[in-house]
């Protein structure tokens, strides 16, 4: 037998920040450039920004003596929407945007609650993507459910900042200790409290101690930890930074590595301050000898402004191969008539080794508008590239019309190389300007990506896939927060048709879409027939769709008023003697100001990847802030030299899946082949009423205290709102989601896919164990041959009667016989059962499983979670005790018990 390999894989790549943009810098031991933004639809309250300075000032003392004087908050602005009065004291924004920010303030949507949560998905140690800080939270006193506003803005931070985890479960608020005692799901175990089931019924609660359950031997369901309020424990602040006496968090001394939370799932038993002393913001940041914060934080108040935009488009003549000049047209096009928002300036300049200003800035309010800009659309291309005079003037366009570049937009699309960007880096980063960047095929100049990162634009890469460019263009949506102004793309299809052929299609249109919806076809030889019908049976024929005046290859139709919803049905005729390829995008708006339209949003988790280490695409699918489950996300991801790899992805809760049903699909990406920009887009659809709403509370959020103990005495807080159902679903009919994911670049790769693999198996986080007679029976998502695609090659499982000596020294545990186990596909179920031989088994006997994969080049994943099983005779129901209160001081009668640790 060939000796086993373990592979031991530390991702740096994954501490890489991911593709949403921060502006957030940590300068002498001070944060700088956060940004909190109030969303458009919250009424104006001056009270609300006086109580966020107030917020931000307490926890940047809070969070100095938490980290032990390292670091606190500086600047801080606060963007107020457009939709506010002006004042005198509201300055312009720079790069500053409500989608980019680190805090947003927006209502949650169904009346979900007003828990303060982080938008967190990534691994342990990645940056979360926003804190959503309800109107509600800012605006009333919730100081005894949540604590203080500033501590809890400091739980969220650790969340967004340093990507730790919540180490309490609200699935799972108790467990068995290795001491075989009940303790609550905490860090750490210090905090002391009750155990109490509360009832409340007209307005009046009662409360009685919990009783063990006869068949699991946990407490019965909805059994709540109610802590004393007088506490001598400093930690942690990831549990319940309300108390007063929690001031730090857990530490390698003080941490709960059995507790079955989040934090030892993701992080592998590790502590949150160690993650968070191996953050980059600690590597080369040392405790300040103040023994308080140097000073106050310094607001900054922002007024959004209207949205400007310029496009600064290539005309040079390698634009003229591969139909170039024709497919950037049609893409602007399309943004001029169907992306950009009404009332926004506008202006285009075009550039080969000179640039010309084609239109200075307009504002967009009708019809008339749009043609007056596509008209001036290149028309022919020849000469040079020079993408700083372009830039030049971009910025002279925005400024002859008395605006400002700081703040707004620049749309650069360039196929060609350019030596001389770096001579006007300096000016680019003065302007203030966001620059979005369209690398069009595989010599486009590889400094694009510097401009958009450093200013905080989009970046896109587009080449053999025809719809590449109307898909990055489509993605440069309104970044106001604003539903009624974002764009939404239904379907983006390309179509290779043979001659004198149909063919036919559907589209679904929801009934959170239908404004604003428009059917575009392209072609690239002769103008198809076109044939569209609508859910009622009202059809439309190629002379309803108008073609533009260019002679760009492009026909639309504007749907009047709001579309109807269900299936559209479209069909195209290739009515020329040779084949070609047709194209159809469909866009829409939001219907209704006031009910969110279901969205997707795509990302890879880095922007940079270096052979042979994984990237994780990232797909969020929602309406509002709710999760939409149940649905197919496909994941279409474009090589530079145009080979296409499809994924689909998992809300799984396994490999790449941080947490199952919430919203976010993810995989593996290790498909390399070759170096160079790589595009994602993501189509998700939901089809045959399968998708649902996920009502439940989201992750990594502040805990609401049900109550607390006070001179021996409960006292109770308001109940928390309650879901019907802890995964409660609200039906959704069929819709369809197309989104661009941007860019990220390759190094290092083989040009050819056919690489040998040096990836494990991804490790096995959802293990479950439970006894059934005298077996033990296991349960587990498959992981594949190379993380999550494929399938292993065999499985080992090992068994210990000791919690430590399993997590220890996992090669030297008892070997369990698998050799009737045979691995299923990554993604699967997988269920196997055994005997625990040579163990004795009788009442009571305690027992922790690992599984480890190997694939089919002998690598071993890592170990997973690790699983307890207890045998139990359940007593008589009359014979089951009651236990005491003190949690610290419960002993149990032995029992079994299915629950996952969640500790490598």
């Amino acid at each position: 037998m060939m000796p086993r390999l373990t592979v031991i894989l530390f991702l740096t790549l994954h501490l890489l920040p991911g593709m949403k943009s921060s502006m957030v810098n940590l300068i002498n031991n001070g944060y700088d450039g956060i940004v909190i933004a109030i969303n458009p639809s919250v009424p104006e309250d001056e009270k609300l920004i006086q109580n966020i300075k107030e917020m931000v000032t307490e926890a940047s003392t809070y969070l100095f003596h938490a980290t032990k004087r390292r670091v606190y908050f500086r600047n801080v602005s606060i963007l107020i929407p457009m939709t506010w009065k002006s004042k005198s004291e509201y300055l312009m924004p720079k790069q500053e945007s409500y989608d980019q920010a680190e805090v947003i303030v927006a209502n949650p949507y169904l009346k979900h609650g007003d828990d303060p949560y982080t938008l967190q998905y990534g691994r342990c140690g990645e940056k979360g993507q926003y804190i959503h800080f309800t109107p509600n939270f800012l605006l009333t006193n919730n100081l005894p459910i949540y604590g203080s506003r500033g501590r809890a803005f400091v739980h969220e931070w650790a969340h967004l900042r340093w990507g730790i985890f919540d180490e309490y479960n609200g699935d799972q608020p108790f467990y068995i200790s290795r001491r075989n005692t009940i303790e609550a799901t905490r860090c750490s175990t210090h905090i002391t409290g009750t155990n109490v089931i509360v009832k409340c019924q007209g307005g009046s609660c009662i409360t009685r101690p919990c009783r063990r359950d006869s068949q699991t031997g946990l407490y019965e369901a909805k059994c709540t930890f109610i802590p004393e309020k007088s506490q001598t424990a400093r930690e942690s602040i990831m549990f319940m930074q309300s108390l007063h006496s929690v001031t730090e968090f857990c530490t390698e001394k003080t941490h709960n590595v059995e507790a079955p939370n989040l934090q030892n799932k993701m992080c592998n038993g590790k502590s949150t301050w160690d993650v968070i002393m191996n953050s980059t913001d600690f590597q080369n940041t040392s405790p300040m000898t103040e023994m308080n914060p140097p000073t106050q934080p310094t607001f900054s108040l922002l007024k959004s402004k209207q949205r400007v935009v310029c496009l600064v488009l290539d005309k040079s003549g390698s634009m003229s191969s591969e139909d170039r000049l024709f497919r950037m047209n049609q893409a602007a096009e399309l943004f001029l008539i169907q992306i950009i928002e009404k009332g926004s300036l506008v202006g285009m300049v075009t550039f080969d080794s000179v640039a010309e200003i084609r239109n200075n800035l307009t504002k967009i309010t009708d019809d008339n508008v749009y043609e007056n800009i596509t008209a001036n659309l290149p028309q022919e291309a020849n000469g040079g590239t020079s993408i700083c005079r372009g830039l030049k003037a971009g910025f002279q366009a925005i400024i002859q019309s008395q605006q400002r570049t700081s703040g707004s937009e620049i749309i650069l699309l360039t196929d060609g190389e350019d030596n001389e960007i770096h001579s006007c880096i300096e000016e680019v980063k003065q302007s203030g300007v966001i620059i979005h960047t369209i690398a069009l095929g595989p010599s486009a100049a590889k400094e694009l990506e510097t401009l958009s990162d450093m200013t905080g634009g989009h970046r896109f890469y587009a080449n053999k896939d025809i719809n590449g460019l109307t898909n990055a263009f489509s993605r440069i949506s309104s970044r106001s927060g604003s539903i009624t102004q974002q764009t939404i793309q239904l379907e983006s299809k390309a179509l290779a048709i043979t001659e004198k052929k149909w063919v036919n299609g559907t589209v679904p249109v929801d009934s959170t879409v239908g404004n604003d919806t428009f059917f575009v076809v392209t072609w690239t030889i002769k103008k198809p027939e076109i044939l569209l019908q609508d859910p009622k049976g009202k059809k439309y024929k190629t002379s309803d769709f108008k073609e533009d005046k260019l002679n760009i290859h492009s026909a639309r139709l504007r749907i009047p008023g709001i579309a109807e919803t269900g299936t559209w049905t479209y069909s195209l005729l290739n009515n020329h003697a040779s084949p070609q390829i047709l194209t159809v995008t469909v866009t829409t708006r939001a219907r209704s100001p006031t009910t969110p339209p279901v969205t997707a949003t795509a990302h890879m988790s880095q922007n940079t990847a270096h052979y042979p280490s994984p990237v994780i695409v990232y797909a969020q699918v929602s309406q509002g802030f709710l999760p939409v489950l149940g649905i197919n996300v496909t994941a279409i991801i474009e090589t530079e030299d145009g080979h296409q790899v499809t994924l689909e992805l998992w809300d799984n809760g396994a490999g790449a899946d941080t947490v199952k049903n919430d919203g976010i699909y993810s995989r593996y990406f290790t498909d390399y082949r070759g170096n160079g920009r790589y595009s994602l887009k993501v189509h998700a659809e939901a089809r045959n009423n399968t998708a649902r709403l996920s009502l439940r509370q989201p992750q990594n959020k502040a805990l609401y205290i049900p109550g607390y103990i006070e001179n021996g005495k409960i006292i109770l807080n308001p109940p928390r709102p309650e879901v019907k159902d802890d995964l409660a679903k609200a039906e959704i009919e069929d819709f369809s989601r197309l989104t661009s994911g941007g860019s990220f670049t390759v190094s290092g790769a083989p040009p050819s896919g056919n690489h040998p693999s040096v990836l494990p198996p991804n490790k096995i986080i959802d293990l479950e164990a439970k006894f059934k007679e005298d077996h033990i029976q296991l349960s587990w998502t498959a992981p594949g041959n190379v993380l999550d695609k494929g399938k292993a090659n065999s499985y080992i499982i090992r068994i210990s009667k000791s919690f430590l000596d399993l997590q220890k020294d996992f090669d030297n545990a008892t070997l369990v016989n698998t050799s009737s186990l045979k691995p299923k596909d990554a993604g699967s179920d997988e269920n196997f059962e055994f005997k625990p031989e040579p163990f004795r088994i009788e009442n009571g006997t305690n027992f922790y499983i690992a599984v480890q994969a190997i694939n089919e080049a002998n690598l071993t994943s890592e170990v997973s979670n690790i699983a307890q099983a207890i045998k139990f005779i359940p007593m008589p129901e009359d014979s089951v005790p009651a236990l005491g209160t003190k949690i610290s001081a419960i002993n149990l009668a032995i029992f079994a018990l299915a629950m996952i640790l969640s500790i490598v």
